[in-house]
């Protein structure tokens, strides 16, 4: 397992700042996080090539803070990929290789990356796509225990972004290698991370599998990173109750502390008539605008104190004649609203 016990690392203006997690052996770990929170100098530091402030990091309970970066085993791959172009694609994959290991192991790697008829080629010949499988290539065959990788898929189009990521999951998988991975993607990093990191403000604010980030958001800011709608700030909670200007909503899971809330588009049902259900909030409001969002629709309604998100099918939004300044109820239960 590779610790991180409370790093801290400052450069100028810049800084992290007590930074602690775990990565399990064998998991693909995906830190997400914009520009500048200090993500590829934390890679820097689990690799050796930089030194933290203070802070300790372990590798199988072993201290390896201060050990050099070619004693550690891991590798660093940078998103430029940095690889030789006077040299062919094999001598590229086995640079890091002793000469009377390299042709056997070159071959068989590159098999397995499907890049086995490319040996020969210089790589100013390649693709974007058949690079990045080179320096992939290039990482894996010194047998790493832990490979980092800083934004692998940036410099490629949509479709062959699409492609490799599925690609890399699967060689991570194949290979049982400690994947370190981290971008600004969400849809990378939900595609594919065992657990992700998020990364705000050169803190780590949670981990967690994707569908526990997105259950449960451990606060506004890694809420409001990954995109959710209807995150509200609270004016006044009591046990079960959110109150919002006027508004009151029943949560199950409020308490006095809570300062906002979140209600999950996906459960919020729209009517044009009152709806007969268990729901304990149902408000009235208007259509204030719609939007397509994977394959369905986000339609905003307008209810006073509350502007509240709902996704509905194109089946729905037919039949319930959507279009600017509708009246409609959005109801949701109690049990779809989270609280933090």
């Amino acid at each position: 397992m590779l610790e991180l016990e409370r790093l801290s690392k400052r450069l100028g203006s810049f800084a992290i700042v007590d930074l602690s997690s775990q990565i399990r052996p064998g998991e693909y770990f995906v830190l997400l996080g914009p520009s500048g929170v200090g993500k590829t100098v934390l890679l820097e530091m689990i690799a050796g090539l930089m030194r933290p402030d203070s802070g300790r990091i372990l590798w199988k309970g072993r201290d390896i803070t201060g050990l050099a970066p070619h004693r550690r085993r891991f590798v660093l791959m940078y998103q430029d990929y940095a690889l030789f172009p006077h040299l062919s694609v094999a001598r590229n994959i086995g640079y890091g290789l002793l000469k009377g290991e390299s042709a056997g192991r070159v071959r068989s790697m590159a098999a397995k990356l499907g890049i086995d008829g490319l040996l020969t080629r210089r790589v100013p010949a390649l693709s974007g796509g058949e690079q990045q499988r080179v320096a992939l290539a290039r990482a894996l065959v010194t047998q790493p225990e832990i490979l980092l990788l800083d934004e692998p898929l940036s410099a490629l189009d949509s479709n062959t972004r699409l492609r490799l990521r599925a690609e890399l999951k699967q060689i991570q998988q194949q290979t049982a290698t400690t994947f370190v991975h981290v971008t600004h993607d969400l849809d990378e990093a939900m595609a594919l991370g065992d657990r992700v990191g998020v990364m705000l403000n050169q803190r780590l604010h949670q981990v967690g599998t994707p569908v526990e980030l997105f259950r449960s958001p451990s606060d506004y800011d890694v809420a409001c990173f990954l995109g959710m709608r209807n995150v509200l700030p609270v004016d006044e909670a009591r046990q079960g109750t959110c109150r919002i200007g006027a508004a009151e909503i029943d949560a199950a899971s409020a308490t006095p502390a809570v300062r906002y809330l979140w209600i999950k588009p996906e459960e919020v049902v729209l009517s044009r008539q009152p709806f007969d259900s268990s729901a304990r909030n149902q408000f009235q409001g208007t259509v204030a605008g719609w939007e397509y969002r994977d394959g369905l629709l986000a339609v905003r309604v307008d209810c006073r104190e509350l502007s509240l998100v709902a996704l509905v099918t194109h089946a729905s939004f037919e039949h319930l004649a959507i279009e600017a300044g509708t009246p409609l109820f959005a109801t949701f239960k109690s049990s779809a609203v989270h609280c933090f």
